[in-house]
């Protein structure tokens, strides 16, 4: 007897290997918003992650992301360094969250936003994890810009 009979799942739905990914392995082929530069860390492609999206974003002095969304995923950001601000829309207003390295931010599915990083001199990095396999990345011309969460590609903008 091998002690394995009474786990969960067996031993084969369990008792995979854990996989590394090196911070120098990570890879740029993933979906960019200008002004920012991603990095795939964790994801179906990587590391075959069928529920989870992870990287690391930069954001660089003085820049600013364009508007955008992810999608049906849940995004969890935690700043690693820097003082990025991230910024939404509240009815007619503009709201801006202001952040120093340790602190997380939360961002609902298809929720408009944008970061940005009002430092002159010092780049921001970011580390977000998501909700999905893949790191969705819906561009928008607005905060404003109204999303439809039923459309193709994942919450397109309404024409």
């Amino acid at each position: 007897m091998s002690g394995n009979e009474n786990r969960p799942g067996g031993t084969a739905d369990w008792h995979q290997k854990l996989e590394h990914v090196r911070g120098g392995g990570l890879t740029a082929d993933t979906n960019q918003t200008s002004g920012m530069r991603r990095f795939e860390a964790i994801s179906g492609k990587t590391v075959g992650s069928e529920k989870l999206w992870m990287g690391r974003t930069h954001v660089g002095p003085a820049t600013n992301s364009g508007d955008h969304h992810h999608g049906e995923a849940e995004t969890a950001i935690y700043v690693v360094s820097g003082h990025p601000v991230f910024v939404f829309a509240e009815g007619a207003e503009e709201v801006r969250v202001e952040t120093e390295p340790g602190d997380y931010i939360f961002v609902p599915p298809y929720v408009p936003h944008r970061e940005e990083n009002p430092s002159a001199d010092e780049e921001a990095v970011v580390v977000i994890a998501r909700s999905t396999q893949e790191g969705i990345v819906v561009n928008l011309p607005s905060l404003w810009a109204e999303v439809d969460p039923n459309a193709e590609g994942g919450g397109a903008c309404r024409s």
